[in-house]
């Protein structure tokens, strides 16, 4: 039988590494077997050659899958600044001492810190400004940055006239500017938002631009001036409530309330007496916000023309609490009293703003809203103590103005601590009069000797 022209035959093998055989049938060759021998120390030569390679290369961000070399995996390098900006404020905390037309203002210091990387570095212009940015959360064009964002420029620092040159290393620059104290506190609520904010630029001769931007805190403290008293009278009955309130509060704390209701009982039929019992009481703490949003002058047609805004109101609760106790009922007094003392607070977690009005249109204030619920009964013959309840009854709601405020802490309005001024000092002494001579004798005067 013929052999197959597929089967090679035993005498075409060689012992020799470097000949292979090919296969007649695919014409592709064949690598050589080897002995195990040769399979054991080719294996150990790629393993020590691996083991040479990795130690060459650094273990640094090697992964388990080999990375993509597209554009969009390859880092992108921010070109480095030849100098950078910081601004280091020196004063106290920024807190206006009084209302708006009452207030000094506050002083605000600091020193901008410029720390050039280069060798060395030109500027062509340096100057910082404090600028005042009410923010508008429903403006009147919702994608228009200029209707959702108003800046006013306070003040300007220019620390430059002329081009400069600066060698590596720090430069200081200070600044200083007095607030004054008419213009509004930081507010951040639900329809707008005051912020003050340092925005310093710096322009090189190589157009580098480097800028750094700083928030501002500023706030107003209202000093207590005593509780006040508010009396209120619901006809057609005899009740008469009288609230005592502190002046102000704070956003963070509790404050007292105190309540009396007289006029709770009523003789005026014969053998009959009719009183006014509380049955609940509760109390909350709401905060009204009202903004006017204006337009830029491309979106001006939308609301009538320019000068004209759209008003915003907002009204949320920032705390209460539901009272079934605590009260003390006096029937034999005169007409009758009902006294209560509790304690209310604002919750932190609402973050609550305090008492602002701002011509710019952001206006926010506080009210206490009390109800007192109150039940008729009536007792009828001489003698008897059993009251029974008529099935009438009102419920008493009052409102009162309550002042929010920042502490004052441990800062004097400059009012309070800085000396007079010269048209504040009264006039001089009076003159003394004219002295005569003495003419008599002293032998008669008795002098008093001091004890020893």
């Amino acid at each position: 039988m013929p052999m197959p022209t597929g089967i090679r035959s035993s005498a075409l093998k060689t012992s020799k590494p470097s000949q292979i055989t090919a296969d007649p049938t695919t014409d592709r060759p064949e690598p050589e077997r080897k002995t195990s021998t040769e399979r054991k120390a080719g294996v150990m030569d790629i393993f020590h050659h691996k083991e040479k390679r990795n130690s060459l290369v650094p273990n640094i961000g090697r992964s388990s899958s080999p990375a993509k070399s597209s554009p969009k995996n390859s880092p992108k390098l921010a070109p480095a600044k030849p100098a950078k900006l910081v601004i280091d404020i020196e004063s106290p905390p920024l807190v206006f001492h009084g209302n708006t037309s009452q207030s000094s203002g506050a002083l605000l210091s600091g020193q901008l810190l410029l720390t050039v990387t280069d060798p060395e570095l030109t500027l062509q212009t340096f100057e910082m400004c404090l600028m005042a940015r009410v923010t508008f959360k429903k403006p009147v064009q919702k994608d228009c940055p200029k209707c959702a964002i108003k800046d006013t420029e306070l003040f300007q620092w220019k620390f430059l006239t002329d081009s400069t040159k600066f060698k590596r290393g720090d430069h200081t620059f200070p600044f200083s500017y007095l607030l004054p104290g008419h213009i509004p506190a930081t507010s951040h609520g639900g329809l707008g938002e005051i912020d003050y904010i340092l925005d310093c630029k710096a322009l090189s001769t190589l157009s580098d631009s480097i800028t750094v931007q700083r928030p501002l805190n500023v706030q107003r403290a209202l000093q207590p001036t005593g509780d006040k008293v508010s009396i209120r009278v619901f006809p057609p009955t005899n009740l008469t409530a009288r609230i005592i309130l502190p002046s102000v509060i704070h956003p963070i704390g509790e404050f007292p309330i105190s309540m009396s209701l007289t006029g709770i009982t009523d003789h005026s039929l014969k053998n009959i007496e009719r009183r006014w019992r509380v049955r609940r009481m509760n109390w909350r703490i709401d905060e009204h916000t009202k903004i006017i949003s204006p337009a830029c002058s491309k979106h001006a047609a939308k609301i009538g023309g320019e000068g004209k805004g759209i008003l915003h109101e907002e009204v949320r609760s920032l705390g209460g609490e539901d009272l079934k106790s605590g009260w003390k009922t006096d029937f034999d007094t005169q007409g009758g009293q009902i006294d209560y003392e509790f304690s209310a607070a604002l919750k932190s977690s609402s973050r609550p703003l305090c008492d602002v009005a701002s011509p710019t249109g952001l206006e926010a204030w506080h009210n206490l809203v009390l109800e007192i619920i109150v039940a008729e009964e009536q007792i009828a013959g001489v003698g008897k103590k059993t009251a029974i309840p008529t099935g009438s009854a009102r419920v008493l709601r009052m409102q009162f103005k309550l002042v929010v405020t920042e502490r004052g802490g441990m800062g004097i309005s400059w009012d309070e601590e800085m000396p007079p001024m010269y048209e504040d000092v009264p006039g001089s002494p009076p003159g003394y009069t004219k002295m005569e001579d003495f003419d008599g004798d002293l032998s008669d005067v008795e002098l008093e000797r001091p004890n020893r």
